[in-house]
């Protein structure tokens, strides 16, 4: 495997030192993409919010500040992901705000019905069968939850398919296609939003 690919795969799961220099630039990457995916987001006052494949931690430390008054717990099944996402919110975790673990989104050791958000950016492009995964969100979340996807690529673009040759393990999906899975999961209402001049894709998903 030659040194870019060995680069790039590093998305998926961070791990050693690639794993680490991709995670310094990860939050400052993904962070326009990360806003503009936030501004999609009804009116709420969650109690608690999670954000799964939380990569550096930078957009659950957004969840924080647009939420102040919600508990964010952060999931991510790369351990360098999560020692980073610790860092980055090490304050909001030391004033019981915020929890880090690590943990697979097909399998979700939370509660059933116990969040009123979840959030995935730049992430379902990796998870093993959307039907599972997102049937653990579905029971994860409240009556009435939101779950928001936010992806880079749309499915459609050169980029994101260049990338899915590359990376073992990588589909991006369009916004029709994660719509049907979401539907079939057991979300009621599901809405979609294509940026105006990049690929980005937001969708939100209400159970």
């Amino acid at each position: 495997m030659g040194l870019f690919k060995r680069f790039v795969s590093q998305t998926r799961k961070p791990e050693g030192f690639l794993g680490k220099v991709m995670l310094s630039g990860m939050n400052s990457g993904h962070a326009a993409m990360a806003d503009w995916g936030i501004s999609h987001l009804p009116p709420m006052t969650p109690e608690k919010a999670v954000d799964l494949g939380c990569g550096g931690g930078r957009n659950a430390g957004e969840l924080l500040k647009k939420y102040p008054k919600a508990h964010v717990t952060a999931i991510d099944y790369s351990e360098l992901s999560v020692e980073k996402a610790k860092v980055f919110n090490q304050a909001a975790i030391a004033e019981g705000k915020c929890e880090v673990r690590q943990g697979n989104v097909s399998n979700l050791h939370l509660p059933d019905c116990s969040f009123d958000l979840a959030t995935a950016f730049e992430t379902v492009y990796f998870w093993p069968g959307l039907d599972r995964c997102f049937g653990q969100i579905v029971r994860i979340l409240k009556p009435g939850g939101i779950f928001m996807i936010c992806n880079e690529s749309d499915g459609e673009d050169d980029t994101g398919k260049k990338y899915e040759g590359i990376i073992d393990g990588m589909k991006c999906y369009t916004a029709e296609q994660l719509e049907t899975a979401l539907k079939s999961s057991g979300f009621s209402e599901v809405t979609g939003d294509h940026h105006p001049s990049k690929p980005w894709i937001t969708i939100i998903a209400r159970k």
